[in-house]
């Protein structure tokens, strides 16, 4: 297709499922690979494993959320990840939200933006390999030094961007921007602010993907789950309903207080989808995917909704379709 290519396995998969796909990578291996961590597969762990299964891609966390570790921790995770992988580890960091940073981990959600500032300076110290003594408004640290030589003196660092002032701080302090459940319009605005500070910034967006023969399934499978977020994420229904679907969340939230998960599908229309993922036959979903890049992607992560019981199979034709060997 002529684009860097990357994956995320994660959410709808079993740790299995994850190992299936990772075998299937050989001699086709994607720029990146990315592991999200919701409330299920650790990610470092997961990491390790994809490390260990790949020779080439970078290994990447789409994305690990600064409240659950300190950022001593995560640069310790960090480190170990880039020496088990010899310098292929990509360090994505997010807020989350606060129905999870508080409700599943017992932290408060407070002042996100400002926080992961600091996090990114202490996790950037503690990852150099040299002593850290660090006073912030919210992390204070003394002493601290890795027992460990770390393998490169630097881990690229992305951070996962909604609203504005996260976009500027990425342009500000990281190494690269992930996207997701953005409108293309806004976008190209967003992937503008993230390069306007004259630092090469890494744009990145992930895109809820769903590829068969059977189109009819395909976007069945993408339309569940862009439901699902918009259902369940209040960060990105709010900014959804921002910018230009306030209807079309609201009719979800609607659905969704009569009957759960089950009918909300229904409530996405076909002009929401097209901007939002890619879905349907593989020529279609690769024409869709040229779309995202002209909206000013660097780097699309493919994340893989698997159509169908067969999700070795459904990963396989998600690779041909991307990696032009159709």
């Amino acid at each position: 297709m002529g684009m860097r290519l990357s994956f995320s396995l994660g959410s709808l998969l079993s740790i299995p499922d994850v190992g299936g796909c990772l075998a299937r990578m050989a001699g086709r291996e994607p720029d990146t690979v990315w592991i999200p961590e919701t409330w299920g597969m650790e990610s470092f762990s997961m990491l390790s494993a994809a490390a260990a299964a790949t020779r080439s891609a970078r290994v990447g966390s789409s994305v690990i959320n600064s409240y659950s570790r300190s950022p001593a921790l995560t640069g310790m995770g960090a480190v170990t990840v880039d020496a088990l992988s010899r310098g292929r580890m990509v360090l994505g960091l997010g807020t989350s939200s606060a129905p999870i940073v508080e409700d599943f981990h017992g932290i408060p959600f407070e002042r996100p933006v400002s926080r992961m500032r600091e996090y990114v300076e202490v996790v950037r110290l503690v990852a150099g390999g040299g002593r850290v003594d660090y006073r912030g408004r919210f992390f204070n640290l003394r002493n601290f030094a890795l027992l460990v030589r770390p393998f490169r003196r630097s881990i690229p660092i992305y951070l996962a961007a909604v609203n504005r002032r996260m976009v500027d701080l990425a342009g500000e302090v990281a190494d690269g921007v992930i996207f997701y459940l953005r409108p293309r319009r806004e976008m190209r605005e967003a992937a503008r602010a993230a390069r306007s500070r004259g630092r090469k910034v890494d744009v990145a967006c992930q895109i809820i993907t769903a590829v068969s023969e059977d189109a009819e399934a395909a976007v069945g499978r993408a339309r569940r789950t862009l439901a699902f977020y918009v259902a369940v994420g209040g960060v990105y229904r709010e900014f959804l309903a921002a910018n230009g679907y306030r209807r079309e969340t609201e009719a979800v939230m609607e659905e969704y207080a009569r009957s759960g998960l089950r009918g909300v599908h229904d409530h996405v229309p076909d002009a929401m989808l097209r901007d939002l993922a890619v879905c349907g036959t593989p020529d279609e979903a690769a024409r869709q995917m040229r779309g995202f890049a002209d909206a000013g992607i660097d780097l699309p992560i493919i994340q893989f909704n698997p159509v169908g019981g067969d999700v070795g199979g459904s990963f396989g034709l998600l690779q041909e379709t991307f990696s032009g060997e159709r």
